[in-house]
């Protein structure tokens, strides 16, 4: 463990107006040399989306409590501070530095480039340098387990999907979910809107809400919602009009208790968690961690909130399909890889 020109991370704290204790950094750092080092940075939706990020946040939390860690975080909040923040980490010798959203990848490239010697992961953004790690998941093989769910509960037979940014990998969210409804329903409709085409689209609960209003007035009455924070208008919308949403990466059945059918569940605090404690042992790999089904990577959330929404033969349907997929007997389009 290296630590180097503190006065550069100092600057870097103050020109990005970093939160005080990223400020401490420093200080906590050089006082225990001898203890991994992680950083990481979240993307403009913040730790507290209760959603993507926020799934992260409870990973690397957790790996603080289990490995003797410094562990220190940046909110940047704008998508140019990103860069800034994963460099004032890796001036000063970081050992792990992780970031948040397939946005960061060419940035978590820029610096991994820079320090060779530093290791990095990527959540949902794929590197071929030796020092990444590249953190992804079967997405649509969750989404289309939570589509059968939707199409099942609908009285309408109209569905919404509401994304965050129009890019391909939320495309695979929406594709899955399609094929996920349309097995247990040919003549479902879904509607897909995305709240926008840059970053601001995860965070952004005004647009998603609008989205989710204009989908329910075309009949859906159950929305699964793709949207990092945004996501969070699509729930105000479900509950004020009484219809179901389904939520995200973290299990948020709780946001809204009785109009969340369920949630797409994405373990992305067991990935961060597991490539934490590869680092601690000594174990990093870079390339390819891939999580799906098999893993419990991805799944979908049951609990006391929901318990009463979805039916048992629901379930056991769900779960034979669940078995079909893992055994490559239901092939799910994934819409990255067209």
């Amino acid at each position: 463990m290296r630590l180097k020109k503190p006065s550069l991370f100092l600057g870097f704290c103050l020109a990005l107006g970093l939160a005080a204790s990223g400020c401490r950094d420093l200080s906590y750092a050089a006082g225990d040399p001898k203890k991994i080092h992680v950083g990481i940075v979240f993307d403009s939706g913040g730790k507290d989306d209760r959603s993507f990020n926020a799934a992260a946040f409870r990973g690397v939390t957790r790996a603080a409590k289990d490995f003797p860690i410094v562990l220190r975080d940046a909110e940047p909040g704008d998508p140019a501070s990103l860069e800034p923040a994963m460099r004032a980490f890796a001036e000063v010798g970081y050992d792990l530095v992780i970031g948040i959203g397939f946005a960061q990848t060419p940035i978590v490239e820029a610096v991994a480039k820079d320090y060779p010697d530093i290791n990095f992961a990527i959540i949902d953004g794929v590197s071929n340098l030796p020092n990444v790690a590249s953190l992804v998941f079967k997405e649509h093989e969750g989404s289309y387990l939570v589509g059968m769910i939707a199409a099942r509960t609908s009285r309408t037979g109209v569905l919404g999907f509401v994304g965050g940014m129009d890019i391909p990998l939320i495309h695979r969210f929406a594709t899955g979910y399609e094929e996920g409804a349309r097995a247990v329903n040919p003549k479902v409709r879904v509607i897909q809107n995305y709240v926008g085409v840059t970053e601001a689209a995860w965070n952004n609960p005004g647009k998603g809400k609008e989205l989710s209003v204009a989908q329910i007035g075309k009949g859906a009455d159950v929305i699964f919602a793709a949207a990092g924070n945004s996501g969070l208008g699509v729930f105000d919308a479900a509950e004020q009009y009484k219809r179901f949403v389904i939520g995200v990466d973290s299990n948020q059945n709780w946001v809204k208790p009785g109009f969340v059918l369920t949630s797409m569940v994405k373990r992305v605090d067991n990935a961060v968690y597991q490539i934490i404690s590869d680092r601690v042992s000594h174990r990093f790999k870079g390339g390819i961690h891939v999580y799906g089904l098999q893993d419990g990577g991805i799944g979908y959330a049951m609990d006391q909130y929901n318990e009463k929404l979805v039916p048992p033969d629901v379930i056991r349907e769900v779960e034979a399909a669940k078995a079909r997929i893992i055994a490559g007997q239901i092939k799910v389009t994934d819409a990255m890889a067209q």
